[in-house]
């Protein structure tokens, strides 16, 4: 799969860094933020982010509580929850607002990639299905409006 572009969200800035670092070394980009309300400011501004990596455990707002907004604001960028405290109940939360998947800390770098590779793919057939109704002239704009937000919940 060709390269993609990162959003690493963590409190923890050392370790956010480092594998930011480790992911430009292999092709990819990465950028950082160090809270939750730092990367919703970030994706705002940015459109170009295919994957977000969110810590679960940050303060004010959580990683759940910033999965929520990012998927109501964004919802083709796909999100990876990341945690050092896994929990089924945090790993259950994180999937029902939409994250893509979920890892523990430390996680594999090739793990990482691996789900961001899974992600990335689910996005493009996401947005390929949403230019196909778009291309549809003989449905309504609520019709089109309804299968959009179908494919988004999918």
């Amino acid at each position: 799969m060709s390269s993609f572009s990162f959003l690493l969200v963590d409190d923890e800035k050392t370790f956010v860094e480092t594998i930011a670092r480790r992911l430009r070394q292999r092709g990819f980009t990465a950028d950082c933020a160090f809270s939750g309300t730092e990367a919703l400011n970030r994706l705002k501004k940015d459109d170009t982010v295919d994957v977000v990596v969110l810590d679960v455990g940050m303060p004010d707002p959580d990683g759940i509580k910033t999965v929520e907004t990012l998927r109501k604001k964004h919802p083709l960028v796909e999100v990876i929850m990341l945690t050092g405290h896994a929990t089924v109940h945090s790993a259950v939360e994180a999937l029902k607002f939409g994250a893509f998947d979920y890892l523990t800390k430390p996680c594999d770098l090739n793990d990482l990639i691996y789900k961001a590779e899974q992600a990335v793919s689910r996005k493009k057939e996401r947005e390929a299905k949403i230019l196909d109704v778009r291309m549809k002239p003989y449905i309504s704009e609520r019709e089109r409006d309804e299968l959009i937000s179908h494919i988004l919940g999918s």
